[in-house]
């Protein structure tokens, strides 16, 4: 993913939005903390994007859905943009994101579990007693 803007075509960042589908805002805020590189801009001042722009924000987009933070997009796109990575460096920067992935996973079945055995004990009635409720009170440590 070049950082240079060599072959920057006349995408306008309405255009970049619409081709990604990412939010215009968002974008914005991509170029503010620099993991979008600033667009050349034309004669008169209007910024212009080309495919290496419309990659690196697919890039930045996916890494999001896949819940890299920003700073391990960061991380990658360092690599990336330092042009001599190896694949062992990256696959330690995925093998700590799948960890914490598993972590958030094991955190998540842990709050199922409490949920579900609560839940079955709702009798559903008009009585004030409620299972979840008394749950919810007693705040029981999930792991």
């Amino acid at each position: 993913m070049e950082r240079d803007h060599a072959g920057a075509s006349e995408l306008r960042r309405s255009d970049l939005a619409r081709r990604t589908g990412c939010n215009l805002e968002t974008i914005r805020y991509y170029e503010s903390v620099g993991l979008m590189p600033d667009p050349p801009r034309s004669a008169s001042g209007h910024r212009r994007y080309g495919p290496a722009h419309v990659e690196r924000l697919n890039f930045v987009m996916r890494g999001r859905e896949l819940g890299f933070t920003m700073e391990e997009i960061r991380g990658l796109l360092s690599l990336v943009d330092r042009g001599s990575h190896t694949c062992a460096e990256v696959e330690e920067l995925g093998r700590h994101h799948l960890e914490v992935v598993q972590a958030k996973i094991r955190h998540l079945q842990a709050i199922e579990a409490v949920l579900s055995e609560t839940i079955s004990r709702c009798t559903g009635g008009s009585a004030p007693d409620c299972p979840l409720l008394d749950v919810l009170t007693d705040r029981p440590a999930v792991s």
